[in-house]
């Protein structure tokens, strides 16, 4: 059996859907990590970190020590990044939020990937002596992948899924580089994006199962791109059923009723919990 990993974001409690994915991830591995995802510093709090011990804890889960926090590996995402840039591949994007929307409403039918309206390219094409104007302006910028360059070093690339991604695809599944066009990987107040600081941090950690939810499927595609581009090593997927509220949404860390502390709080004991998520309406995935 593998080596698998649960790595929440302490931005929040975590909820019943937390802890379906961690009870997955655990029966998965014979290695269990937990990752704490915390790059984005304006959002995550040392409480919810403690939190999610505390809850996992509770659950009855153990895992491998020492633990990885992504805000000790910037240099490793740095590292990425640069021998990216060495390939051509990267460019910076001086749009803001509002000037992407703009344009996007200005093209009409515009191409759509899993996030919606893919970027439109603006800053692309842009030459090298304006880019160095604008950064030697101060103007923000963030650094995307150039999809188009990246799919033409790539070729022809596919991932292995164990689980099921949510229109049932199992087995080998035919990469598309560009599903997420030129995707950001970094931006100034955070120096490394989701996509590249999985697959770095994946590979280091030996990681060679993912277990999560259907509605990252998609990011299956991207981050098997970027495991081309950067010689790392590919891990096979596992993609599970999300676990939903009575209307038949995901839950998020809004929720705050469904948290594993408020239940906790309410005599819900850890049995119950798994019981209710572990086999309540669909068996776990094989995780061979």
């Amino acid at each position: 059996m593998p080596t698998s990993r649960f790595a929440p974001s302490p931005t929040g409690y975590l909820h019943l859907g937390h802890a379906f994915a961690a009870l997955t991830a655990a029966r998965c591995g014979t290695r269990f990590l937990v990752r704490i995802e915390d790059i984005d510093a304006t959002r995550c709090r040392p409480e919810y970190e403690a939190a999610i011990f505390e809850d996992l804890a509770w659950l009855g889960l153990a895992w491998e020590q020492p633990m990885l926090r992504q805000s000790a590996r910037m240099g490793a995402y740095a590292t990425a990044l640069e021998q990216l840039k060495a390939q051509g591949l990267v460019y910076p994007c001086f749009c803001t939020r509002a000037e992407i929307a703009e344009e996007i409403a200005r093209a009409g039918d515009a191409p759509h990937g899993p996030d919606g309206a893919l970027y439109p390219g603006t800053c692309r094409n842009l030459s090298a002596a304006e880019r160095t104007e604008k950064i030697a302006a101060g103007i923000p910028y963030a650094l995307r992948l150039d999809a188009a360059k990246a799919a033409g070093v790539v070729g022809s690339l596919a991932f292995t899924e164990l689980g099921a991604g949510p229109n049932g695809e199992t087995g080998r599944i035919a990469v598309d580089p560009l599903l997420f066009g030129d995707v950001v990987l970094a931006r100034k107040e955070t120096p490394s994006a989701y996509h590249l600081a999985v697959v770095v941090d994946d590979a280091f950690q030996g990681v060679d199962l993912v277990t999560r939810g259907h509605d990252l499927f998609p990011a299956a595609h991207i981050q098997r791109v970027l495991q081309a581009l950067l010689g790392l090593s590919e891990p096979a997927y596992a993609h599970h059923r999300l676990i939903l509220d009575a209307d038949g949404k995901k839950f998020s860390k809004r929720d705050h009723a469904v948290t594993l502390r408020a239940l906790r709080q309410r005599g819900v004991t850890p049995d119950e919990i798994i019981g209710r998520v572990g086999q309540a309406d669909a068996p776990m995935i094989s995780c061979r």
